[in-house]
């Protein structure tokens, strides 16, 4: 099959494809902000960016919850899919394709698919039997369980006992090509800790994995044989494919192939890391596709130091928490206060106070009394001091000159928290700098020329903090650019990508007193603690 052969202007990712048994939770709506992240920086790199999310829809737990609630698997799967797309849309998440596995198109190119591997004679005919999980819909093996037969990923649950004949995909096959694979492309498994993980569990021995279930209705017939249903994980990680087919496109995996293909990034959780980072890559070889360049498996999220659940009380509802705080204060929190990669907490007096701390207090009191002093001192015009002007080693200056490439490598590493702290030293300094050189003392005795370097370095260095920030508080950085007279809007991709180049506006001393400076307004107001808590 022939591929375009992609250069570094494009960059595809994607989120997991939820599975809609119920609406999205705040672990989803985390791997999506971090995926959104990673997809507005990209864009600021210049590149044409792809994102895409979606849900997974087929298999026995969807189709039980249904039947529980006296409903259709599809009408219960319309509601639940509504329920991610409203979700995404009050987070500020701009996804480029949204895919649905009970997509009529999707079929086509499971069947596709499927055939190419039934041809190269890696799916097979079995018995299988063993523990099965329908939460996550998994066959599991004994000493994964806990005592009374219990999932450990849903300990308030029993596995159930399964023997039934299964088509079988030929994982053992490729162990080899994998432990190759692993070994060629040490990043193909990010962060280590997930990498040696998948290592440790290749390395004794991969089973050949059932890829069909009997006695469900709910999902795509097995091509060979009707009577076996496509196990979910085969039908779900093709959803991967069929998203990057053009809306107006025929359904055939040479056309969903042509532009995008291979994935750049897939973003999951941990708990799904085999099926990305082994099943994921084994399937692709069997189909003579080439691989994605990188899974990213980050950790678990919990409430309080505890781990979250509906038996336990302490659930967080995402839609809640946005609407109450904003989708800034949401997506700052989660990115900068965990270290993307690994397990992290949510405390809501925490939350309230690094928010405050930073976005209120230290960047937009700091925005907003540097305004005021321009509009008083400088007849509201951006200083007439040039950035040349200005030595190297001032000390906003020589933050922001290394500012810019520092947080580039940051972001490309999904090292968000290093991102915004990084960012945040030079807005720090800022504030010290201003409240050191005193301006409105400068003004009252008459030194006019020195109040304008330091309004303009400091007005500066604000800037620059907003473009570097503007993946992660878009509304913030757009409301910021605004006020210091560009007409730039953060949430607007085309505009972003070719009015805001990144080795332009991420370097330091870009503003010139040619801008019209807006009028000065509070960019981040303080958030308080809900009335009920």
């Amino acid at each position: 099959m022939n591929q375009v052969n992609r250069t570094q202007k494009t960059f595809a990712l994607t989120t997991p494809l939820y599975y809609v048994n119920d609406l999205p939770h705040i672990g989803s709506a985390y791997t999506t902000m971090a995926a959104d992240v990673e997809a507005r920086f990209q864009r600021l790199l210049g590149r044409r960016v792809l994102l895409i999310t979606g849900t997974d829809e087929h298999g026995q737990k969807i189709q039980r919850t249904a039947e529980s609630k006296g409903r259709s698997p599809q009408s219960f799967s319309d509601e639940m899919s509504a329920g991610f797309v409203s979700l995404w849309q009050l987070l500020n998440i701009q996804y480029d394709r949204f895919i649905r596995t009970t997509a009529p198109r999707h079929e086509v190119l499971v069947k596709e698919f499927f055939q190419r591997v039934w041809e190269a004679g890696d799916i097979y005919q079995g018995q299988q039997k063993g523990w099965y999980c329908v939460s996550c819909e998994e066959f599991k093996e004994e000493r994964e369980l806990l005592e009374g037969h219990r999932c450990p990923l849903h300990p308030n649950k029993e596995v159930e006992w399964r023997d039934e004949q299964n088509y079988f995909f030929r994982l053992s096959k490729y162990q080899e090509k994998l432990q190759k694979l692993y070994h060629s492309q040490p990043d193909f498994i990010q962060p280590d800790s997930r990498r040696n993980e998948v290592l440790n569990f290749v390395n004794q021995g991969l089973q050949d994995f059932s890829i069909s279930r009997v006695n469900v209705d709910w999902g795509f017939p097995v091509p060979v044989d009707p009577n076996h249903t496509l196990y979910v994980w085969f039908d779900a990680l093709l959803g991967y494919i069929t998203a990057l087919l053009e809306p107006d496109e025929e359904p055939t995996l040479e056309n969903a192939l042509a532009k995008w293909w291979p994935i750049n990034l897939h973003l999951i959780g941990k708990d799904i890391l085999r099926f990305h980072a082994v099943y994921w890559p084994a399937m692709l070889m069997s189909a003579g596709l080439s691989l994605p360049e990188r899974v990213f498996g980050h950790g678990f999220l919990t409430k309080d130091g505890q781990k979250m659940g509906k038996s336990l009380g302490n659930t967080l509802d995402p839609i809640g928490l946005v609407k109450r705080y904003g989708s800034d204060a949401v997506r700052y929190y989660f990115l900068k206060e965990i270290e993307f990669g690994k397990d992290g907490d949510f405390n809501e007096s925490r939350f309230i106070n690094v928010v405050n701390a930073d976005l209120a207090n230290d960047l937009g009191n700091l925005l907003n009394r540097t305004l005021n002093m321009v509009k008083k001192y400088c007849a509201n015009n951006v200083p007439t001091t040039t950035n040349e002007n200005i030595p190297i080693e001032h000390p906003l200056k020589a933050i922001g000159l290394r500012l810019g490439e520092q947080v580039k490598h940051a972001y490309e590493a999904l090292a968000f928290n290093h991102a915004c702290e990084a960012i945040l030293l030079l807005v720090q300094a800022s504030n010290k700098f201003i409240d050191e050189q005193a301006p409105w003392s400068l003004y009252k005795q008459g030194q006019i020329q020195a109040v304008e370097p330091v309004l303009y370095a400091v007005l500066e260095s604000v800037r620059l903090a907003a473009y570097l920030l503007s993946p992660i508080i878009p509304d913030t950085s757009s409301d910021i650019y605004q006020q210091l007279g560009y007409g730039i809007n953060f949430n607007q991709q085309i505009e972003t990508a070719t009015a805001a180049p990144f080795a332009i506006h991420s370097t330091w001393g870009v503003l010139t007193n040619q801008q019209k400076l807006g009028e000065a307004r509070p960019v981040f107001k303080r958030i308080e603690p809900a009335k009920n808590n």
